[in-house]
C-alpha cells in the first residue's frame, strides 16, 4: 500500500525529499512534465491531461495498487484526472492545502488577488517563473534561513497555460475516501480559499499549524498525518 506524491507548481518530485524518510510505506514521488525525469517536455505546451498521464504512467510502471494518492497545492486539479484514469488503483486521496476551484473554472481566477497579481506578473512566453524573493514571501514564512535556501534552490519554471486551463473535477465524484490537510499558516493558498476547497470536497479535515510547504518545513508532522491515513 504505497504513497504516490504529486508536487505543486514551481517544484518537482524532490520537494518531497525531507518527507519520504518519515513515511511508513513505500513512496513514489512523481515528476510532472517539464522537470526532473520529464525535463524534456516543453512547458509551453503542457496540459493538465499531460500531468495526469505522467502520474498514471509512473503508477502503472511499478504496478502500484491500494495507493494513497497525495496531492499538494496545484496538484488539486491533477488528482481528479488521475482518479478517472486509474480509479481501481487508488485507495485514499490526501490533499495538502490543495487548489480545488469550482469545476469548469480556471485556477488563476480562484486564487487570492494579491497572490494572483504576483503570478500574472511572473508569466511570460507561456512560462511561469517565480523569483526567489516572491517565493520566499509566500512559501517560506515558517522556515529558518537554511530551510528557506534549500526550498528556493528547488524552485523551477512551470507552465503558465496550466493556470488558465479550465479544470475538470469530475474525478472527485468517485467514491474514494479523501482527507484535506488544512495548513493554518499558509500565505500562498490562503485560509478563505482552503475553506472553499474543503466545502467543495466535503473531506475529512486535519489541521497543521504550518506554511504552504509543510513537507519541507514540518516533514515529521505531515508524515504523521499521512501515516495515520495509511494505517
Amino acid at each position: 500500500m504505497p504513497f504516490v506524491l504529486i508536487h505543486g507548481a514551481g517544484f518537482g518530485a524532490n520537494c518531497w525529499d525531507e518527507l519520504i524518510p518519515h513515511l511508513n510505506a513505500e513512496a513514489l514521488a512523481v515528476d510532472l512534465p517539464g522537470r526532473g525525469t520529464r525535463a524534456g517536455a516543453d512547458l509551453r505546451t503542457v496540459t493538465l491531461a499531460d500531468c495526469a498521464e505522467a502520474v498514471r504512467e509512473d503508477i502503472e510502471a511499478k504496478d502500484l495498487r491500494d495507493v494513497v494518492l497525495v496531492g499538494h497545492s496545484f496538484a488539486g486539479v491533477t488528482v481528479p484526472r488521475v482518479l478517472d484514469l486509474v480509479p481501481e488503483r487508488i485507495r485514499h486521496v490526501v490533499l495538502v492545502s490543495a487548489v480545488v476551484p469550482p469545476d469548469g473554472s480556471r485556477v488563476l481566477d480562484q486564487i487570492d488577488p494579491g497572490v494572483r497579481d504576483l503570478v500574472e506578473q511572473s508569466i511570460a512566453g507561456g512560462v511561469y517563473h517565480q523569483t526567489r524573493e516572491g517565493a520566499a514571501a509566500i512559501l517560506c514564512d515558517d522556515m529558518d534561513e537554511a530551510t528557506t535556501t534549500a526550498t528556493l534552490d528547488r524552485l523551477i519554471d512551470d507552465s503558465g497555460a496550466l493556470l488558465s486551463e479550465v479544470v475538470d473535477l469530475s474525478g472527485y465524484q468517485r467514491a474514494i475516501p479523501r482527507t484535506y490537510v488544512h495548513l493554518k499558516r499558509d500565505l500562498c493558498y490562503v485560509e478563505e480559499l482552503q475553506q472553499r476547497s474543503i466545502a467543495l470536497l466535503r473531506p475529512e479535515v486535519v489541521d497543521l499549524d504550518t506554511g504552504h510547504m509543510a513537507m519541507i518545513s514540518a516533514p515529521e508532522r505531515l508524515a504523521a498525518v499521512l501515516n495515520a491515513v495509511h494505517g
